[in-house]
């Protein structure tokens, strides 16, 4: 992987490729300062294809299930990586950026994107994005691997509470769209 911060489709398809048969080698690979075009570019495609696929479930298609698929797969790489961030900035002693960090959550969850549209799937992709993003910290930021289960696992638990204090407000904003 170049240090460039250039996005090509031949760009997509090569990490694709290198992250489903060396993920270690695609993570050790990534540049020290990434950037944002490469990752975000990345997951944007994946993100495109999985709401596209996605909506062949759905008997009506309307514009807010594509938007909120959208929002959706965009967002929560955001999130998870700025949850991380700020619980390895309160507990450990790692410069590690944000940028790199977003970087493995948008290329872990872009990959993965490509089968989670399928139902039920959900419970083989997400073990496989946290254990890629695992795989991220370890060979690309320095982790030692106690370091990066701590912080996948801090993660998932403030995102589950997260999401169980929103359920409430989501309910509610179902009702008014439906």
């Amino acid at each position: 992987m170049t240090g460039t911060d250039r996005f090509t489709i031949g760009f997509y398809f090569q990490s694709l490729t290198r992250l489903l048969s060396t993920p270690k080698g695609f993570f050790a690979d990534l540049p020290e300062t990434m950037g944002y075009r490469q990752s975000f570019t990345f997951l944007l495609v994946s993100a495109l294809f999985f709401t596209g696929v996605s909506l062949t479930y759905f008997y009506e298609t309307s514009i807010v299930m594509v938007l909120i698929l959208l929002v959706n797969a965009l967002a929560m790489p955001f999130i998870g990586a700025g949850i991380c961030f700020m619980i390895m900035k309160m507990t450990m002693n790692k410069t590690v950026g944000f940028e790199k960090l977003f970087a493995l959550f948008a290329f872990a969850s872009g990959v993965t994107m490509l089968l989670s549209w399928i139902p039920r799937l959900f419970w083989l992709t997400e073990p496989w994005r946290w254990m890629l993003i695992c795989i991220g910290m370890v060979k690309a930021c320095g982790f030692r691997w106690m370091q990066a289960v701590f912080l996948m696992a801090v993660t998932m638990v403030i995102l589950c509470l997260l999401f169980w204090s929103f359920a409430p407000v989501i309910l509610s904003f179902k009702r008014l769209v439906v």
